[in-house]
């Protein structure tokens, strides 16, 4: 028998290596849009999709529980992106300013209307002071409403450090970026229009292009909130003037027996020193008939001088619904029919084509000067919301019976959605100030 081999000591046993704990996950950077409308409920939709968590503030409750039920009042917010946001659980709205407390960063985007001709900052005001007191230390307030150069500073900033204690520039920052929405524009998007960013110092600027650099995908720094704000009215005045250059050419165009439309385009085809501009109703949004005011009025109340160029544009453009009542009016009398007692039936109630939006919309002042000769009207559009329609506005839905009915069709906006096809086969009589149809009962601006 051979002897059985020795048992080898087994190895040591080792400790088992202690486990870490998980990394806590970072919280999601929380913004407060201060603003649920066209600029700003877009801007939350963005922010929650890049990774924000969102608390989009609103004055009107009505507003905001559609938005939380995912129902979407803004074309370019579909009701599918509002759920996805409510579903991420990165996205809530309230009233109220208590909910904004512990606040990253806010983003103001509230209306700045006009108000006996004169800029009316009460929303901006009304703001601030709603979110001054939840700012904190290395906080970070953005306007984005436009306004005249100095209220970022000369306003926003004071309001904000006296509700918090706290000093703009070295406790927290403040920046200006405005807005560059176009409702309806489905080429030019918040995501790939360039934004202007600003800061009231350097640090302000830094942080306020970290915040819009996660939002779009260009930034474009301009050396202080002024010359963003100024930035801003140039723009607009720049498009108001040319509008009012080309309905005061189509109203010339017309009685001089030219067709301008022809001539639009044809001088469209240069393909240098001409940018193509179109008549319409006049203009409407919250930009082009309040903005070159806001200049205006910043360059008299400071230089004490007019500015010709605005004063003029808002001449011409203000009269256009008044110009498209007369045609209509000349129409009728061409038929042996006069304005009162006639039926008219205005397609598109909206300032613009695919969009909701009735602020400063020249079609509310159609509708206005029609009934005050007169006249019934009824309106067709889809895509605003009836219970901001200003009483007047009788809203009805497009059939073969109204528009046999109407005296006079007169389109106003051009949305999409309207079957145009039914409107040239059954209209008799059709002011087109948006050359969108053809056929012989069709006249032009």
């Amino acid at each position: 028998m051979t002897a059985a081999p020795a048992m080898t000591a087994a190895p040591p046993m080792t400790a088992a290596p202690a486990m870490t704990a998980a990394p806590a996950p970072v919280p999601a950077p929380r913004l407060v849009v201060v603003g649920q409308g066209y600029v700003g409920l877009p801007i939350a939709m963005r922010a929650v999709q890049v990774g924000f968590s969102v608390l989009g503030l609103d004055v009107d409750a009505r507003r905001v529980s559609c938005l939380n039920t995912g129902r979407s009042y803004i074309e370019d917010v579909s009701d599918d992106k509002l759920a996805a946001a409510l579903a991420s659980g990165r996205y809530r709205t309230s009233v109220s300013y208590d909910d904004a407390a512990g606040f990253d960063a806010a983003i103001i985007t509230v209306p700045t209307p006009l108000k006996d001709g004169k800029p009316d900052l009460s929303f901006i005001e009304a703001a601030a002071r709603g979110i001054a007191p939840h700012v904190t230390r290395g906080a970070l307030v953005v306007l984005e409403s436009t306004t005249y150069p100095g209220t970022t500073e000369e306003l926003l900033v004071p309001l904000l450090e006296v509700g918090s204690g706290l000093v703009a520039g070295e406790d927290f920052d403040v920046g200006y970026s405005p807005e560059r929405i176009d409702p309806g524009n489905a080429v030019w998007t918040l995501v790939n229009t360039p934004k202007l960013v600003s800061g009231i110092n350097e640090s302000s600027l830094i942080a306020v292009d970290a915040l819009y650099s996660r939002l779009v995908d260009k930034t474009v720094p301009v050396c202080a909130p002024k010359e963003a704000e100024l930035a801003k009215l140039l723009e607009n005045t720049f498009r108001h003037v040319n509008i009012a250059l080309v309905n005061e050419i189509a109203v010339f165009a017309n009685e001089l027996g030219v067709d301008v439309w022809e001539a639009i385009d044809a001088a469209a085809t240069k393909p240098f020193g001409y940018m193509r501009f179109t008549p319409g109703p006049g203009v409407g949004g919250h930009c082009l008939p309040v903005d070159p005011v806001y200049l205006s009025w910043q360059i008299r109340r400071h230089l004490h001088r007019e500015f010709r160029f605005v004063a003029l544009a808002n001449d011409i453009n203000d009269h256009m619904p008044d110009y498209v009542v007369k045609r209509v009016s000349r129409a009728l009398t061409r038929r042996h029919r006069s304005l009162r007692g006639s039926r008219i039936l205005l397609l598109g109630i909206a300032y613009k084509a695919n969009t909701g939006d009735m602020r400063g919309s020249p079609a509310i002042r159609v509708v206005q000067l029609l009934q005050e000769q007169g006249a019934e009207v009824e309106v067709v559009d889809s895509h605003v919301e009836p219970h901001r329609c200003p009483p007047e506005v009788k809203l009805v839905t497009l059939s073969a019976d109204g528009l046999r009915h109407a005296d006079v069709v007169v389109v106003l906006a051009d949305h999409e959605d309207v079957d145009y096809a039914l409107v040239e086969r059954v209209a008799d009589c059709v002011i087109d100030t948006r050359h969108r149809l053809t056929g012989a009962q069709v006249e032009y601006l």
